[in-house]
């Protein structure tokens, strides 16, 4: 039939508007359509991928055939604009905004105090609106199980769940294990808080909006209409490179696919559309066959199902689902098999359009779905113009990597899924980085088919994933078992047999081999003990009760924490909000979408947009920059290299210049060379590409810190400290040890990546930058000098950022230097984001450290010396790496008073990118390093690690190793207390007995504390101003240095605000912190923002409440408007500039002795995990934390920076990994490689303490700084790990200290374990010679 191209283009709907394209381009995504076109800015873009969910919208469709409207949640930054024909979009800006009305969504996440820097909420309010639209009466599965999509870098997760549980209140919550909780409404009971058994609680469900379906919009009659109407015609889009192509029949298809055998088939675009995005593979005609009806049939029949190959893997869910009730039960295994792995494909979003066709079509080695329809005896239907043929999908329909033995004209057009036959028994077992939203590393499909009443193996089909280019059949340990009865003579040839058949050299894409192989083994174990399960009623056999525990299921349901904090002091006034758990002050523009990022910022005339192009070699000379073919594309205007840069080429660091753009030579990959301006980001991107950089290999390179200590590559100056006589008291001991922990790096992964706009004004050079950063003052600095121009021209604003953790300072100021260059040199507007693989190769993250100790103690445990030496990884310039080397020493005592003490640091210098800052600043890796050490005596001693930290903490007025005095009161206080409340002891013996009884799962438990140095060290950045105006209506502007990440900084600013002014804090604003209102300004950083800041404000605001005071003695009774009116009308001048000296804090490192902090905050928090041993999986089953915050000035704020820090720590130590190829090349650079904690890790019971009864002199209202400590408590989690594998080991009978390096990954712990599997592979040692492996040991 003759092709009919309609030509009226798409329509869709966006939030109940219409939207007509005639010809839009197949390149576009809805992401920036939403973002560019319609100026919808609340969808966020946070990694481009699919992976993180911050650009969640729902997308709505009406089913002419079951007349229903069918809702998915989707990430818009995968989903072609081409594809919406039809389709109802809504946006977080659709469903509600603080100007009409709030949705209950909205609101139930800020009030719940679940949004922080806030960019990722709106994903996660779209989340959870699609899944209340579909399903009014969630279950709290349900809800972890739609937002395991969506990411969060700030809150930890706790407060979203807390918020979002209160839609499934039908759940009951307070019953499931007896004990009460903070679920019900709160009584006012005459304070401001809600009041719960006595207990102030965080936020009142009493007054939440009720959930209201007519505030809902409709879903557009029109679409309606335009779906009943069968459409046979073909829509076809051309754009600048790329044609669209949507058939209307199957035969239009199959024609299209003999004419463009090469063209791909898009339907959910999660692997064509990353490919393109992430490969920079083009494709010139794509063909989507959306509205082919035969690839969405299913048909059951006996046999089995049949399902068309363009079904998601949502519906396919459901599909099974529905068959697994329809059939008998015995004929449903292989349709369970597969239920669970699709429930672990991805995220809801991913899955929601993600195909089955296309999962097998793609080929992938780890694809969760093909092994399993292998081992289940699937076969598909591949179409074309010649005809049909039915395929098995077996080992040889995959002939390699991403490749299989369909024709390039063919298509797939449905799979035929059997039901399993009598005496068959089918499982399917996967592992993964992450427990959700992450792709596998290792996965199987088994079957096993039986001859009647007996245990005689008819048939068997073992299928792995992940271990080879394409899926790998065992087919030499299946021919061992077929014919023999199963049993243990027969299975145990079989694990030699598979040793030797799945082979993995040393480089294998991927790494992790032993693991991979070990895992190989575990899992066949697994299927072996299901299937003995099943046969027992014919071989009359139980599983022994230890073994039982390797086929349970690891716990998961998340229970309600408990979070306990001090109610204000009695008398307080109830319009003083100081103490009282107030809800970030912009969370309901953060949850509408209204809150504006830098990104946010509309377009300005004649904007162009910058790429930066990177090194691609880890140490050459550049020989010579060729952008000749780049300036002849569409659209780039320019090309910026260091010879363009009117002032200074570099910023100098601690003594060390970094160039801005590399000149002569380039140190590491991803060093930025020159930068493309073009009039769209696109246009950037491609010319960007166009740029060939040519180099002459330097030999010299370094990548690790071995290296780095032979080649003496330092940065200089290397610090030591000491206190007492170290040799002595090793001599003295009566065991020394010595030992060894590697930490690895992590990446900020904040969620708005580095952003920036700069506009030149036009006259006398003056420029406006507004950017992403912890620190305007010092990117205006930069931006200055790098033009050659006075700061007073340049102004930096900064209305908030989304999340920094210390990665928004060094690298962001020459970002933004580069991008005043272009803007400088152009004379238009330059925007620069960059991309989430950007970021991640440029900017850095926290430092790698290698740490070596010997310690010498007595048998009663006592630790008379310890001699520590740091080696932290800085990368190729210096950045603040020495800064961080020193707060490690600074730290190495951490809780012990041990009497002779010695530590050595250096910051190596590789040809790396660039580590920096990152909340800790080195504490949480020093102190690894010393609780190691501590793990270690108890090991040795055969005693438990908490007695060993009991016996040597500080307990009286001590001195610490620099000579500063502190008292451990409050120490000893949160030790115990977390004791009581985490019933510690009890809990100990329980896991003990657990231990005893389970072989293959192990629980472990540790308690950790930490005294934290808040303050700068340098006494010049405690410093801190504030401008406050009073406007004639009696409203208040505040301005202050500190900027908004999500710390809640302005929030607390305004409670200093409201107390002080003796106002309510709905009369105060904070606009932004610009570096006009307020000059000279210091980072917020180091945990000090608000002490800093909140004294400059009290300052201010006091001088401004002191002018007024004869006005308020003449008029007692009058109102704060009548003061304000008659001071100006008395000529009394209404603003004034608070400032606040800061301590003055020093360290002398000659004589090793200062006051480098201005007071100790002490945490210490207990954490329990449960582990498969097989497999290195663990969940942290709960955990408490007691914290001395002294008097908290926002309890919310405060519990909420606690759990995140956890949070973050959690993934520091047991999952972030950053991958480096061996020359140096970054291969995490995304969310689907590199996994930070999702909903699925946060500790299953989550409980926080506020210290009570505690102040704090040296700081605003009583208050300490709260943002970094807590990051190392997730160490608990580490340590709790390490607990369960030395009782694995135990069983193997291994004693004694072991090395387990951080992140204790899945892998780390599995190969610690030691179980007879990781011993099979570690003695099958196969690798011929020595090979490069994949990834470097950083």
């Amino acid at each position: 039939m003759a092709e009919q191209t309609r030509s009226d283009g798409l329509i869709f709907y966006v939030n109940g508007e219409k939207i007509t394209e005639k010809n839009p381009d197949p390149e576009t995504m809805l992401l920036s359509f939403l973002r560019k076109n319609l100026r919808l800015t609340g969808t966020k873009y946070g990694c481009g991928g699919g992976g993180c969910g911050a650009c969640t919208v729902m997308v709505s469709r009406y089913d002419p055939q079951t007349k229903n409207i069918n809702h998915w949640s989707v990430n818009a930054c995968l989903l072609p604009v081409c594809q919406l024909h039809g389709a109802a979009v809504t946006t977080v800006e659709g469903i509600g905004s603080t100007k009409t009305k709030l949705h209950p969504v909205q609101e139930r996440i800020a009030k719940a105090h679940g949004s922080q820097c806030g960019f990722c909420t709106p994903g996660m309010v779209m989340s959870m609106y699609t899944l209340l639209r579909n399903n009014p009466q969630p279950t709290m599965e349900d809800v972890t199980e739609g937002l395991a999509g969506n990411l969060c870098r700030c809150t930890g997760y706790r407060p979203i769940v807390d918020g979002y549980r209160t839609f499934c209140e039908s759940e009951n919550c307070c019953q499931l294990n007896g004990s009460t909780c903070n679920m019900s409404n709160g009584n006012e009971n005459g304070s401001v808080e809600p009041i719960e058994n006595g207990q102030p609680e965080l936020f009142s469900k009493g007054d939440l909006l009720p959930l209201d379906p007519t505030q809902d919009l409709i879903f557009p009659p029109e679409l309606m209409r335009l779906a009943e109407v069968k459409d046979q015609t073909t829509q076809r889009f051309c754009g600048e490179r790329m044609t669209w192509i949507s058939p209307g029949s199957l035969n239009e298809l199959l024609q299209l696919k003999a004419d463009y055998p090469q063209a791909p088939l898009v339907m959910g675009n999660t692997n064509i559309g990353l490919d393109m995005k992430f490969k920079g593979i083009f494709h010139p005609v794509i063909i989507s066959p959306t509205q082919v009806p035969e690839l969405f049939k299913v048909t059951q029949k006996p046999e089995g199902v049949c399902v068309g190959a363009g079904c998601s893997m949502s519906f396919l869910k459901s599909v099974l689902e529905r068959s697994i009730n329809d059939f008998p039960p015995e004929s449903t295994h292989m349709f369970r098999a597969l239920l669970q792995q699709i429930k672990l494909v991805g995220g809801q979003q991913i899955r929601n359009v993600a195909t089955l066709g296309g999962n097998i079509a793609s080929a992938y080695p780890n694809s969760d779905l093909t092994p399993i329809l292998a081992a289940g005896r699937c076969t598909l239907v591949a179409l074309s113009k010649d005809g049909r043929r039915r395929v098995p999908i077996d080992k040889d329909f995959f002939l390699g990597f991403a490749k299989t033995v369909l024709k390039p004209d063919e298509i797939v057009l449905s799979v035929f899924i059997p039901a399993s036959r009598p005496n068959e028994i089918v499982h399917a077992f996967r592992h993964a980085p992450r427990k959700e939203s992450a792709l596998a590393t290792v996965n199987a499909g088994m079957r096993v088919w039986f001859n009647e009443n007996s245990n005689v193996v008819k048939e068997i089909s073992i299928y792995y994933g992940g271990v080879g280019a394409t899926i790998l059949s065992a087919d030499r340990a299946c021919q061992q078992i077929v014919g023999r009865p199963w049993e243990e003579a027969t299975l145990s040839d079989v694990y030699s047999t598979l040793v030797d058949e799945i082979k993995l050299g040393p480089s294998a894409p991927g790494g992790k081999v032993d693991f991979r192989r070990s895992l190989t083994l575990s899992l066949f174990f697994k299927f072996n003990l299901l299937v003995l399960q099943y046969l027992k009623d014919v071989t009359q056999v139980d599983i022994p009760q230890k073994m039982q525990s390797a086929i349970q299921p690891l716990p998961k349901h998340i229970q309600p924490g408990y979070q306990e904090f001090q109610n204000v002091l009695e008398g307080q006034s109830a319009q003083d909000p100081v103490g009282r758990p107030m809800m970030h002050r912009t969370a309901l523009s953060q949850a509408t979408g209204e809150a504006v990022y830098c990104d946010d910022l509309p377009q300005t005339d004649g904007e162009l947009f910058l790429v930066i192009v990177t090194s691609s070699r880890p140490h050459a000379k550049i020989t010579h920059i060729d952008f000749s073919e780049a300036l002849k594309l569409p659209g780039v205007v320019d090309v910026i290299t260091a010879k363009d840069i009117p002032g200074k080429r570099f910023r100098t660091f601690t003594g060390y210049d970094e160039e801005l753009l590399a000149e002569d030579e380039v140190t590491c990959v991803g060093q930025m060379v020159c930068a493309v301006v073009a009039d769209s980001k696109a246009h950037a991107k491609r010319g960007a590409a166009a740029v060939k950089i040519s180099y002459e290999d330097l030999q010299d390179r370094i990548f690790t810190v071995e290296e780095a200590i032979e080649k003496e590559s330092f940065f200089l100056p290397r610090r030591q400290i000491e206190r007492g006589d170290v040799e002595k008291g090793l001599r003295e001991a009566e065991q020394v040890y010595e030992g060894e922990i590697r930490i690895g790096g992590q990446e900020h992964f904040y969620l708005e990546t580095q952003s920036f706009l700069v506009i030149p004004i036009g006259e006398e050079k003056e420029m406006k930058v507004y950017l992403s950063t912890q620190h305007p003052a010092f990117t205006q600095e930069a931006v200055a000098e790098t033009l050659g121009i006075p700061s007073n021209r340049v102004s930096c604003h900064v209305k908030r950022l989304g999340g920094a953790f210390g990665g928004k300072v060094t690298k962001t100021a020459i970002l933004a230097s580069i991008t005043a260059v272009a803007a400088s040199k152009t004379g238009r507007p330059v925007r620069c984001v960059l991309e989430r693989g950007e970021d991640m190769l440029i900017t850095g993250g926290r430092h790698p450290v290698w740490g070596i100790y010997k310690v010498g103690f007595m048998k009663d445990g006592r630790i008379t010396a310890a001699d520590f030496q740091y080696y932290a990884n800085a990368g190729n310039v210096v950045d603040e790496s020495v800064l961080v080397a020193e707060k490690i020493l600074l730290h190495l005592d951490n809780a012990y008073n041990i009497p002779n003490l010695r530590g050595r640091s250096a910051a190596c210098k590789t040809n790396l990118p660039s580590n920096t800052a990152f909340r800790g600043f080195g504490v949480p890796q020093c102190m690894l390093v010393v609780e190691s050490m501590i793990d270690d005596v108890a090991l040795k001693l055969g005693r438990l690690p908490e007695e060993i930290r009991e016996i040597n903490m500080y307990k009286e007025v001590s001195l610490t190793h620099y000579k500063m005095e502190f008292d451990p009161e409050n120490l000893v206080r949160c030790w115990n207390e977390c004791m009581k409340k985490a019933d510690f002891r009890q809990r100990r013996q329980g896991i003990d007995l657990f231990n005893q009884q389970n072989q293959f799962k192990k629980r472990g438990i540790a308690i950790v504390p930490i005294k934290y140095g808040i303050g700068f060290a340098e006494a010049f950045l405690n410093q801190a101003a504030a401008l406050v105006h009073i406007y004639k209506d009696g409203s208040v502007l505040v301005s202050h240095g500190g900027t908004e990440m999500g710390q809640g900084i302005h929030t607390k600013v305004q409670q200093v605000a409201s107390r002080e002014l003796n106002i309510p804090t709905s009369l105060i604003h904070i606009s932004e912190t610009s570096t006009q209102c307020v000059p000279n300004t210091c980072p917020s950083a180091a945990s000090f923002g608000t002490d800093a800041n909140g004294m400059a404000v009290k300052d201010a605001c006091q001088i401004l409440y002191n002018r007024l005071e004869p006005i308020r003695k003449k008029n007692p009774k009058g109102t704060w408007q009548n003061w304000i009116i008659t001071a100006f009308l008395q000529k009394i001048s209404l603003s004034a500039t608070g400032y606040y000296r800061g301590h003055d804090l020093d360290m002398d490192w000659e004589k090793q002795e200062g006051k480098p902090y201005a007071y100790f905050t002490y945490a210490v928090g207990c954490s329990e995990v449960e582990l498969d041993c097989l497999t290195g999986e663990y969940r942290t089953l709960r955990t408490d934390i007691v914290v001395d915050i002294g008097r908290s000035i926002n309890p919310s704020i405060d519990i909420g920076q606690i759990e995140g820090a956890f949070m973050q720590g959690l993934g520091l130590y047991t999952m972030e990994e950053l991958k480096f190829s061996p020359s140096g090349v970054l291969y995490t650079r995304g969310p689907s490689q590199y996994k930070i904690p999702s909903f699925c890790d946060v500790p299953l019971k989550f409980n926080v303490y506020l210290l009570a009864g505690s102040s704090n002199p040296h700081a605003i209202y009583s208050s300490k700084g709260i943002g970094e400590p807590t990051v190392f408590l997730g160490s608990s989690v580490f340590f709790a790990i390490k607990d369960a594998v030395t009782a694995a080991r135990k069983d193997a009978g291994l004693t004694g200290p072991f090395q387990l390096n951080s992140p204790a990954t899945p892998e780390r712990a599995c190969l610690a374990c030691a179980t007879h599997f990781t011993q099979m592979v570690a003695q099958s040692e196969s690798t011929s010679g020595p090979a490069q492996p994949w990834a470097l040991n950083i």
